[in-house]
Parts: structure tokens; sequence; C-alpha cells
């Protein structure tokens, strides 16, 4: 992918989902970017499971 295709998809989502007009985009540097996406978030490290969503169940009951 060239850099101006590049440029053009990630001016696309930041407006789409950040409202970011164009000098806002530009403006931005790609950690800011990043982090505005909520990309610089690290992945949970595994999925729960259904013991340990019982356990936490049972720890943590919520009254239903």
């Amino acid at each position: 992918m060239m850099f101006a295709d590049a440029a053009r998809s990630a001016a696309h989502v930041a407006a789409a989902v950040l409202g970011w007009r164009p000098h806002e985009f530009w403006a931005a540097t790609p950690a800011e970017l990043v982090t505005a996406l909520g990309l610089d978030v690290p992945p949970a490290e595994a999925p729960v499971n259904a013991g340990l969503l019982a356990g936490l169940m049972e720890q943590f009951p919520d009254g239903c």
C-alpha cells in the first residue's frame, strides 16, 4: 500500500470515528491517532473461561 492510500484510509477513519476534520487529522501525530482510536490499549491476557466466570460470579454476586 502506498503512503497516499494509507493516509487516505487513516483520514477516513479519523473523520468517521473521531469526527476529525482534515486539518485536525494532519496536525495529529501517528501516536495521537493511535491513542484517539484506542489502539494503544494492550489486548486482554486471556479470555474468561467458564470456571473463572463461575468463580467471579460467586465472589461478586449482583443480587439477581
